[in-house]
C-alpha cells in the first residue's frame, strides 16, 4: 500500500474575529478546506472575537493575542513564534494590520509561502498604501477580492504577476430558502414598504448620503422605511442626521443582527450607498434573496450587477441619485423583482463558497507545487 501522505499545514491571520465580510469570508475558506489534504490553524491579532466560536465548533484551532491597538509591534514577534511551532508550509493572511504582521512574522519563521488578501481598495488612510507596497516583496502572491481592487493595486505600485482575483461567496440556501418577518416585529406598520442597508456604520458606508436621499422619499410614499443593520464608530453622527432630518419614525438603527437572511426576505429593496468597496458581501446576500438591489457603483457592486437588468448602478456621493433610484424601484416593483430574479441566478451559478474555496485551495497547490511562480485561475 502506498503511504498516505499527511495533510499540509497552512496557517491564516486576519486583524480581528468580529462578524464582518472579511471575517466571515476566512471563517468559510478554513471550514471547507479538505482535511484530508489540509491541516488550517487560524491566529488573529486582536482579542477573542465572536466567530472564534464558529471556528472551534468546525475544530480549527485558533490563538488570538490580544492586541488592543495596531501599533503593537510585539504582536509581529509573538506570531513568528507561534508560526515556528507550527511549522505551516503557506500563511494566508486577510486585512491591511494581519497582512502587514503575517509578512514580517512568516519571513522570521522561514514560512515557505505567504498570501496577503487584499479585501478593499483603501481611500483613507495615506499610510497604508506605501507600507503595503514596501512590504510586498514579502508575499508570494497577493488575492484581490475583484477586478477593480486589483487594478487599484496595480496603480498603488504592486507588481501585476504577484496578483490574482479570487472573489467572495455567499451561502445561497440559508438565504434563498429563509422566511420573512413579521413587520410588527420590528415595530413597522404591517403594510410599510422596506428598504434595507446592511453594513458597518462607518464613513466608507456613506449612510449619511442615504439618509439625506429619504425626506423626498417620505414625501413622495407615505408608508416607507429604511432598515440600518449593522454597528460602528458612525452611530451617533447618523442617529443625529436622523433627528435633523425629522426622520425618527422613519429610519430605524437596528444594531446587529443574526437574522438577516429573515431582513433580506422582509425588504422590499436593498441598498448599498458606499464610498469605496472590495467585493460587498452585503450586496451578494440579497443577490441570493432576489431582492432588487440599489448600490453605488464602486469597486466589487459594479462587477456584481449590471445596470437595467440585476441592479440598479447609481453615482457614489449622490444623495439625490440614490433617491432617484430608490424612487424608480418603489414605483416599479414588477420589473424591480425581474431584476432581483436575475441576480439570484447569477448569485447561485457564480458566487458559491465551495466554487470560492476551491479557487483558493488551486492556488495554495499551485504555489507549493511551483514555488517560482503565481499560476491560479482568475473568477
Amino acid at each position: 500500500m502506498p503511504a498516505v501522505e499527511p495533510p499540509i499545514r497552512v496557517a491564516f491571520c486576519i486583524t480581528d474575529l468580529d462578524p464582518g465580510g472579511a471575517e466571515r469570508a476566512l471563517c468559510q475558506l478554513v471550514t471547507r478546506l479538505d482535511r484530508q489534504h489540509w491541516q488550517p490553524q487560524v491566529y488573529c491579532l486582536g482579542p477573542e472575537g465572536t466567530l472564534v466560536t464558529t471556528l472551534q465548533a468546525a475544530e480549527i484551532p485558533v490563538q488570538c493575542f490580544g492586541a488592543r491597538t495596531p501599533w503593537d509591534v510585539g504582536i509581529v514577534f509573538r506570531l513568528a513564534r507561534e508560526l515556528r511551532r507550527f511549522r505551516p508550509r503557506l500563511l494566508q493572511t486577510f486585512l491591511f494590520h494581519a497582512n502587514i504582521a503575517g509578512r514580517l512574522a512568516g519571513k522570521l519563521a522561514r514560512v515557505p509561502r505567504i498570501v496577503s488578501g487584499i479585501r478593499v481598495a483603501e481611500r483613507r488612510s495615506r499610510w497604508h498604501l506605501p507600507v503595503d507596497r514596501y512590504t510586498n516583496c514579502l508575499v508570494d502572491g497577493n488575492v484581490c477580492v475583484s477586478q477593480a481592487v486589483a487594478e487599484f493595486s496595480y496603480h498603488a505600485g504592486l507588481s501585476r504577476h504577484k496578483t490574482l482575483v479570487i472573489g467572495n461567496g455567499v451561502e445561497f440556501g440559508p438565504i434563498a430558502a429563509a422566511m420573512p418577518l413579521d413587520r410588527e416585529s420590528l415595530g413597522l406598520p404591517a403594510d410599510a414598504r422596506v428598504l434595507l442597508s446592511v453594513g458597518r456604520l462607518d464613513h466608507q458606508k456613506g449612510y449619511h448620503y442615504l439618509i439625506d436621499a429619504m425626506p423626498a422619499l417620505v414625501r413622495e410614499f407615505e408608508n416607507v422605511h429604511l432598515l440600518l443593520v449593522g454597528e460602528g464608530p458612525a452611530r451617533e453622527e447618523l442617529a443625529s442626521r436622523i433627528v435633523e432630518n425629522q426622520l425618527q419614525k422613519r429610519v430605524h438603527l437596528l444594531g446587529w443582527r443574526d437574522d438577516i437572511p429573515r431582513l433580506l426576505k422582509t425588504a422590499e429593496v436593498f441598498v448599498s450607498s458606499s464610498l469605496w468597496e472590495g467585493l460587498p458581501n452585503a450586496v451578494l446576500e440579497a443577490m441570493a434573496a432576489g431582492l432588487p438591489i440599489v448600490a453605488t457603483s464602486v469597486e466589487g457592486s459594479s462587477e456584481l450587477l449590471t445596470d437595467g437588468q440585476t441592479g440598479r448602478l447609481v453615482a457614489p456621493r449622490s444623495s439625490s441619485d440614490l433617491q432617484e433610484a430608490l424612487e424608480w424601484m418603489l414605483r416599479n416593483p414588477a420589473v424591480a423583482q425581474q431584476w432581483g430574479q436575475a441576480a439570484q441566478v447569477q448569485a447561485k451559478t457564480n458566487w458559491t463558497w465551495d466554487a470560492i474555496c476551491e479557487h483558493y485551495a488551486c492556488l495554495y497547490r499551485s504555489l507549493l507545487r511551483q514555488p517560482s511562480r503565481l499560476n491560479a485561475p482568475r473568477l
